[in-house]
Order: C-alpha cells, then sequence, then structure tokens
C-alpha cells in the first residue's frame, strides 16, 4: 500500500493499515487538521467548504467520511458530489466559501484517491500553509464541536452549469466563429467526471457533432487515465475512422487537458498551452509562466510577441503565484494544464478546449497543420535511483558546480539551459530518486542531454 502526505494534500491507494494506505482513520485526522488551520486562518468558529469529488470507486466513501469529519469540526459543508477540480476552486469563491476540497486523485489510477486542498481564493496552499497543516496532522492538534455545533451539510447543485457560462462569456471565447466551422470532435473522458461537463460545453460551443467515449462517470477507468500517447490508441482510431477534426482527452478531474489531430495523431500534451498561449498572446498580449519542466516553445512564442516568459518551481501553486508575480496573462504546466486569470487562477481544461477551439477555428488549418506552426521539441523523461545514504541535495549542488558554464537555475532543483536544450534535476521527497528532464530539438538530441547528465550523476556520486 502507498501512502504519501505532503504540504499539498494527502494521497494514498485505499485500503491497508493506518499510515501506510489511505484508510478512514488517515482521512479523518488529516481533514480534521486542514479544518483546524481553516478555522485559524478565517477566524471563525464556523467556516465553510466546498467539497466535489471525481467518479473514481472509492469517491462516495471519501465524501462521507471527510462530509462527517467538516461536521464534526463545527465547518458547514457545500456538498457538490461529482465535479471538476475547476468546477470546484471557483465554488470557493462564488460561495464566498472558506476553502475548498477536491476528492481526487488526479491522474492516478482507480486503486488511489486523494484530498486536494484549497483556500479562500480557491487557490492551492502555499508550502507556508501546507506545512502549518502537517504540523497539526502530527500532534492531533483540532478539536471537534460540541453536538449543538456540528456543521450544517448543504447538498450544491448547477456549479458545473455556472462554470460552463463563466467560460462562454470570455471575450476570447467566439462560440459563433467555432459554431461555423462545425466542427467533427471526438472526447474521451475516461470514465469520470469530464462526461458530465465535455458535452455540455461542446454543445454550447456550437459543436453539434460529438462522438463519446467512455463518458459514464461510473470510475472504471477504462486505460490508464494519465492523458498520455501510449493510453490513446482508442480515441487515435475513432479520430481517422470517424474523420473528426479534433479529439479532447481530459484527466478524472478534468484539469489537464491533450488533444489529438484528425489524422490521429498526437497534438502534445507539452504543446495545449503553448497553442492556447498563442492565441491569448495574439489578442492580448502579455507575459508567460509555466513550470521548469515545461517545453522551451512556451518562452519561444511569448518572446515572438516582445513579451516575458516566466519559469517557476514546479506545481500549481507555484505556477500561480509567478503569474501574479509577473502580471502574465496566461500559464500552465506542460502536463496539460492551462491557467487563464481571466477566469480563475486554477488549471482548468473547459477553458482550455474553449480558447483551443477558437484558436483552430480562426486559423483555417487543420488541426495537425497547427500543431507545424510550434517549435518542435522532444522531452526525454527519467529517473536515477540513488544509492543508500546518498545526500541528494549535494548531488545537486555538485552537479551545478559541473555546468556553471551555462544558464543554471536552481529555484527548483536544478535546470541548466544550453544552446542545444535543457537539463532539469529535481529530487524526489517520497522516495531516494532524482527525476531527470532533458529536452531539445529532436528525440535523439534529448536523449543524449540526458544521458550525459546521468553519467555525470554517477562520476559524482564516486566523488562525493
Amino acid at each position: 500500500m502507498s501512502l504519501v502526505i505532503s504540504i499539498s494534500g494527502i494521497r494514498g491507494t485505499i485500503g491497508g493499515v493506518p499510515g501506510e494506505g489511505l484508510t478512514p482513520i488517515d482521512t479523518v485526522q488529516f481533514t480534521s487538521a486542514y479544518a483546524s488551520w481553516l478555522k485559524a486562518r478565517s477566524g471563525k468558529e464556523e467556516p465553510s467548504v466546498a467539497l466535489g469529488r471525481d467518479a473514481r470507486i472509492s469517491g462516495p466513501m471519501m465524501e462521507q467520511l471527510v462530509t462527517a469529519t467538516l461536521s464534526a469540526m463545527g465547518l458547514h459543508v457545500y456538498q457538490m458530489g461529482l465535479a471538476t477540480t475547476p468546477t470546484v476552486e471557483m465554488a470557493v469563491t462564488e460561495l464566498g466559501a472558506d476553502g475548498g476540497i477536491i476528492l481526487t486523485a488526479s491522474h492516478n489510477p482507480a486503486q488511489w484517491n486523494a484530498l486536494k486542498l484549497l483556500n479562500e481564493k480557491g487557490e492551492f496552499l502555499s508550502a507556508e500553509d501546507g506545512n502549518a497543516i502537517l504540523k497539526k496532522v502530527r500532534s492531533n492538534d483540532f478539536t471537534y464541536a460540541d453536538v449543538r455545533k456540528l456543521g450544517e451539510i448543504k447538498p450544491l447543485e448547477g456549479m458545473d452549469v455556472k462554470h460552463i457560462n463563466w467560460v462562454l462569456g470570455l471575450d476570447l471565447v467566439d462560440v459563433e466563429k467555432i459554431r461555423e466551422k462545425g466542427f467533427r470532435v471526438v472526447i474521451d473522458c475516461v470514465n469520470s467526471v469530464g462526461g458530465i461537463v465535455l458535452p455540455r460545453l461542446l454543445k454550447e460551443l456550437g459543436v453539434q457533432d460529438v462522438i463519446e467515449l467512455y463518458c459514464e462517470p461510473t470510475g472504471e477507468f477504462p486505460h490508464n487515465p494519465e492523458p498520455l500517447p501510449e493510453h490513446l490508441s482508442a480515441i487515435s482510431e475513432t479520430m481517422v475512422r470517424e474523420k473528426a477534426d479534433v479529439g479532447f482527452v481530459v484527466d478524472p478531474d478534468v484539469d489537464r487537458l491533450a488533444m489529438v489531430c484528425e489524422d490521429g495523431t498526437m497534438f502534445g500534451e507539452e504543446y495545449t498551452l503553448v497553442a492556447v498561449a498563442d492565441y491569448v498572446l495574439s489578442r492580448t498580449p502579455g507575459n508567460t509562466a509555466s513550470n521548469l519542466s515545461s517545453t522551451r516553445a512556451l518562452r519561444d512564442v511569448t518572446e515572438g510577441y516582445g513579451k516575458s516568459y516566466f519559469p517557476a518551481a514546479v506545481g500549481e501553486v507555484n505556477v500561480v503565484e509567478a503569474m501574479k508575480r509577473n502580471d502574465c496573462v496566461i500559464g500552465g504546466e506542460g502536463n496539460g494544464g492551462i491557467i487563464y486569470p481571466e477566469l480563475h487562477y486554477g488549471r482548468d481544461a473547459l477553458v482550455g478546449i474553449a480558447l483551443f477551439l477558437t484558436h483552430l477555428a480562426g486559423s483555417g488549418m487543420a488541426c495537425s497543420q497547427l500543431r507545424k506552426r510550434y517549435p518542435d521539441y522532444s522531452i526525454s523523461k527519467n529517473k536515477v535511483v540513488l544509492p543508500e545514504n546518498a545526500d541528494a541535495d549535494r548531488l545537486l549542488a555538485a552537479f551545478e558546480k559541473e555546468y556553471d558554464m551555462f544558464d543554471v537555475n536552481t529555484v527548483d532543483g536544478v535546470k541548466v539551459d544550453m544552446p542545444e536544450g535543457w537539463v532539469h534535476l529535481r529530487k524526489s521527497n517520497t522516495e531516494p530518486i532524482i527525476r531527470l528532464y532533458a529536452e531539445a530539438g529532436n528525440s535523439d538530441e534529448a536523449d543524449r542531454l540526458a544521458q550525459k547528465a546521468m553519467e555525470t550523476i554517477d562520476q559524482l556520486l564516486n566523488r562525493i
């Protein structure tokens, strides 16, 4: 069994022994700590929380545990049931709630679940706030309400409709232009909450011809739910067979978006943000941001508009902070996460679909032709297993010195920018490994950069 407790929440495989899997005891303890922290942060004895979940099998059980625990702590709960992560984020501010929880393990397989925690802005917690909750978890620093001060549970419906309407109301979303194109669209919603919202969104966007794959929110994922090319053979084949114009794939909680072209090829998850940013920048020039492990293509496109690109540490909260600090008009992550501040500061596949379809409609191109407009980079993703007792921090510092003739960024691990590409090393906080990413103009060159970096690591391990 697996259990990971971090500043961003708690996630794990369902069942097992407390402290080793995501058991009811672990869930109650973590929820209680969050509720206690929220009381202190809000200064209220009876704060309110928006609660939603994806469709995974353990969702109803987790929902009951978390709802009851929040009520026991004296918090009022807006129980949204099946809802996307971005919908819950937006519900927090719409309701004037003090926080939010999404029960989802994102792209993890069905045996996993997790609590994603939000603040009063509907945004993920900062490292400081996350550490404050972890401290409460470790010390059991929370007190339950007496019988006359239990929190109320208030069922909440209709936020998905509001979310769609907010997307439709954006200045850069052109429903008429999309309708005129008569797009034929295929969607893969991996039998989770995307199957509830994407068909409705597309209909409201003027797309009448939608072919649905895996849109029943049963939680029985038909394939690995991470939207990577090796998991998407069904939609790729459907695109060609049905002569569709574009395909959209979302993860179980709908904060990541991947696209498939008319010929069945992948647009590339890294290029979801690049394409949408290109459209946004063409209409509202401004700065952009993404995490350090995302493609260089976003920087290239941004600088092509005479604006600045800002790298951030890996993690949505870090990208959001960089966007706010540098007045970015769009940002996100290379995993298909679009953050468009005109709507809200959170990754949102719905706004990504609406902006991309507007972009595609206005381009006059096929999806595969549009993809060719952007710089073509390849990323090699690897991990290095460290020997027992290896000092990861010392290793990263030594690696930085080895590459100090290049542009080095140490905001999050060590990233080395070279003329031919970049290499990014990050230590894992949960296992003895170094995650190593490299990007270059083709896959062979990216693999070469990664291999050279791994050889350097081996040499350093023998010296330090």
